[in-house]
C-alpha cells in the first residue's frame, strides 16, 4: 500500500480533491453536504455512502500522501 501511496503525484492527488473531491461545486461542495447528512444522521441509502466516499477519496489520498512524505522527511 505504501508503495502504491508514494508513487502518486501530490500534483495528481490536489487536482483531483478540488475537482471530484468538491465537484459539484454550486450551491455547496457535494462533499460538504454529504458530511452534513452523515453528522446529521441523514446517510442511510447505499449511494449515499457511496457518493460520500468516492468523493472522499481523494481527500483520504492526499492526506496519506502529506502525512507521508512528512514521515519519511524525518
Amino acid at each position: 500500500m505504501l508503495s502504491f501511496l508514494d508513487k502518486l503525484p501530490p500534483a495528481l492527488l490536489v487536482l483531483a480533491s478540488l475537482t471530484l473531491g468538491l465537484a459539484p461545486f454550486t450551491p455547496e461542495p457535494h462533499l460538504w453536504e454529504k458530511l452534513k447528512l452523515l453528522a446529521a444522521g441523514g446517510l442511510v441509502r447505499p449511494i449515499d455512502i457511496f457518493d460520500l466516499v468516492l468523493h472522499a477519496a481523494p481527500w483520504v489520498l492526499l492526506l496519506a500522501k502529506a502525512a507521508r512524505m512528512l514521515a519519511t522527511r524525518r
